[in-house]
């Protein structure tokens, strides 16, 4: 099937919303944070925050996991 529209793939084809269950946010060091709990620790998916400096913090990049947190 082929779609030709603007509308974004996330509107047509919706995630599922039980992977979002797995996720929570928190705060750490002062920064909203999404992150995802696996076997290894926290692991950041999204940071919120609407200060552009916290993006530029390698410690809260999405990937990374939570040191020193819970």
């Amino acid at each position: 099937m082929i779609l030709h529209t603007t509308v974004p793939y996330e509107l047509i084809f919706p995630t599922a919303i039980n992977l979002y269950d797995e996720q929570k946010m928190v705060t750490f060091n002062g920064i909203p944070v999404i992150v995802q709990q696996d076997q290894q620790g926290y692991r950041v998916v999204r940071v919120l925050s609407s200060d552009p400096q916290h993006y530029m913090n390698d410690s809260i990049t999405p990937g990374q996991y939570l040191s020193d947190f819970i």
